[in-house]
């Protein structure tokens, strides 16, 4: 079996202390109950207005030698703060400050040119993927840009089983199989993430052209019930039945 990497997001760890501006739940505590409980990477979004994850968060999980994948915007700002914490890697992400959640795939079609000194520079220094819709403009646009990884969003496709859309689901499912074969063909490794649960997930680890997958909001939800190692753990065990599966 072609085993199937995870990456556990930790923001809403953070968004949980914020809410009371009080020193704890720990984002590095999460962060080492994930690596322990079987996650490949952790991730975190820095974002412009610090609203979940902050700069010493960052700071801590680099310093405990803990692999980081941290989210960013395509910013002079980020672009210090990362080559300066020296992560695993480094996904740049559309970012509104408005938004409640990342909404859609970055437009690296449209954004090539701004887009390109960033990635050459991160390059340099760590591993870099774009987050992009399943588009084959994008996934091409990706490649044109050299980052060795994506990571495709699978927003929609989560809305869809919420909605119970069969119609729909399979559409977005199809988009996503046909991404990933195009980006691997491409040489591409390919992530994917966004609103992955203990039900929809398996359709997604199937894919067999997808090496990693990124899950953070389900699971910290989870974490209140059962404990975060124990979602953890639920959460590889889909995974790898339906890689075994597929």
């Amino acid at each position: 079996m072609n085993r199937l990497r995870l990456g556990v997001n930790i923001d809403h760890v953070a968004t949980l202390r914020n809410a009371r501006g009080s020193p704890y739940p720990d984002p590095l505590r999460a962060a080492q109950a994930s690596i322990a409980a079987g996650a490949d990477i952790v991730t975190a979004h820095l974002r412009e207005d610090r609203r979940h994850i902050r700069d010493e968060d960052i700071a801590a999980i680099t310093g405990a030698g803990l692999p980081l994948n941290l989210e960013m915007g395509a910013t002079e700002e980020m672009l210090e703060i990362a080559l300066g914490a020296k992560p695993r890697a480094c996904c740049l992400v559309p970012e509104r400050r408005e938004e409640v959640t990342t909404e859609h795939g970055l437009d690296a079609a449209g954004l090539h040119n701004r887009l390109a000194p960033y990635v050459r520079l991160l390059g340099a220094a760590v591993r870099v993927s774009l987050f992009i819709d399943a588009d084959a403009a994008q996934i091409e646009a990706a490649r044109a840009l050299g980052v060795p990884d994506i990571e495709l969003h699978t927003g929609a496709y989560a809305e869809a089983v919420l909605k119970g859309d069969k119609e729909e689901i399979g559409d977005r499912l199809e988009a996503l199989r046909k991404g990933a074969r195009k980006a691997a063909s491409l040489g591409l490794d390919v992530h994917a993430g966004h609103g992955l649960t203990y039900d929809n997930v398996g359709a997604i680890a199937a894919i067999p052209e997808v090496v990693e997958l990124q899950i953070g909001h389900f699971l910290v939800g989870e974490a209140v019930f059962s404990g975060l190692e124990t979602a953890i753990r639920l959460m590889r065990m889909r995974m790898d039945e339906a890689r075994r599966g597929s």
